[in-house]
């Protein structure tokens, strides 16, 4: 197969993608789920006109000339409201928070008063700013939160004000990662002269998380068609396969041919990227395959550019959550070539705010140490022309 573009490949990845089913959730288990309704309030917010401070709550008219005497007749409190109503010469007692008694169209705070037995002398003017009107902050049946909301504190936080103990989220989108070779070895284990250390899962399974999918490690298969498709059949009821490594054409790149025989459909197998050319993309029954390359490097690159999409796509998130930033170029670039180059980089920020980044002295992509000091990617696209610094460049910046 030739090389395709990135954004054919990625047009095909995403294509016919749509948001999972939606399941309820306590709010103790929906921070970073994705609503997958509209939330409305059950109720109304405060429900009653509340005071903004502690002190009397009086007829403003009442202490339009000052000083005045009114008579004190009761108190209110949160949880504890006065019953009566506030007639002309009288005051009462009041909390932050708690009902304004009818009658009442004003607070006094209690720096403008002095207590006095049975009366207060008001010093200070009353003001109706210091009320909250029922429904200043939201009304029974307003949507307060719409479908496709991320749920951070801040949303947590109004969804529980609005009386709601559970809410509708989409289904997170299940991973099935599955690393290939047989020189790789978990990590932890006692390495012999010719193993390396599986660390690509890591990485993915934060990725994955961190986006709000759960993953399911299947474990590392021989290099073999028989392991592969052993361990692959585990994660039949994940919405995504992903393997890792044995994408190439060697004679150890078994993973197409391997799982072709359980039904496998590629629409791709190499993309025009750098790193990351030997990508696999298809589909294996009602199950989405990706077949990212056993760098370390190219593999997470190309989860960031495939597979974060593709699981923003199925919790139904705008695919502008994470949009590509303008940022300006710290050093001269040159030209690039037939390939969409993701170069690895680190950034820093001026005075006036703008983001600066120079890519990294070494862009190879086995560099591991390297890779973990870069914050995001600078997107360099095919036959893309030489760049001065200060030039205007467009970055995936990394989610962490």
């Amino acid at each position: 197969m030739a090389l395709l573009p990135v954004d054919d490949a990625l047009a095909l990845v995403l294509k016919g993608l749509v948001p999972l089913q939606a399941e309820r959730v306590t709010l103790d288990d929906a921070l970073g789920r994705v609503l997958a309704e509209d939330v409305a309030a059950t109720l109304t917010q405060p429900p009653f006109d509340a005071s903004a401070m502690d002190g009397f709550a009086v007829r403003f008219e009442d202490v339009a000339t000052l000083p005045a005497t009114l008579a004190l007749i009761g108190e209110s409190a949160a949880g504890a409201r006065f019953a009566g109503t506030v007639g002309p010469g009288q005051a009462v007692r009041i909390f932050t928070g708690a009902p304004v008694p009818d009658g009442a169209d004003a607070i006094v705070i209690q720096e403008d008063t002095v207590l006095t037995g049975d009366a207060v002398l008001i010093q200070g003017a009353g003001a109706r700013r210091h009320i909250r009107p029922r429904g200043k902050d939201f009304e029974q049946g307003e949507v307060l939160l719409r479908k496709g909301t991320r749920l951070g504190p801040r949303a947590l936080v109004l969804a529980a004000s609005a009386n709601h103990a559970e809410l509708p989220v989409i289904r997170k989108p299940k991973v099935a990662v599955l690393a290939t070779g047989d020189e790789v070895v978990p990590p932890g284990s006692t390495l012999s002269a010719d193993e390396i250390v599986s660390s690509v899962p890591i990485g993915l399974a934060a990725l994955i998380e961190a986006q709000g999918g759960e993953t399911l490690n299947l474990g590392i298969a021989k290099d073999d068609r028989d392991s592969i498709v052993a361990l692959a059949r585990t994660g039949a009821d994940a919405d995504i396969l992903v393997t890792i490594g044995g994408a190439s054409v060697g004679e150890r790149d078994l993973v197409a041919s391997a799982l072709q025989s359980e039904g496998l459909l590629l629409d791709f197998a190499k993309v025009a990227m750098r790193p990351g050319k030997p990508v696999l993309y298809g589909r294996l029954g009602s199950q989405r395959f990706l077949g990212l390359p056993g760098n370390p490097i190219s593999a997470l690159v190309c989860a960031e550019v495939f597979l974060m999409p593709m699981l923003r796509a199925l919790l139904g998130l705008a695919e502008n959550e994470r949009p590509l930033a303008d940022a300006v170029l710290g050093e001269d670039l040159k030209a690039n070539g037939e390939r969409q180059h993701y170069m690895r980089a680190t950034s820093t920020w001026r005075e006036d705010g703008l983001r600066v980044v120079r890519p990294l002295l070494s862009q190879d992509s086995s560099l591991v140490a390297i890779f973990a000091k870069a914050d995001c990617l600078i997107l360099r696209l095919p036959h893309a022309p030489a760049l001065t610094e200060g030039g205007t460049v467009e970055i995936l910046p990394f989610s962490d």
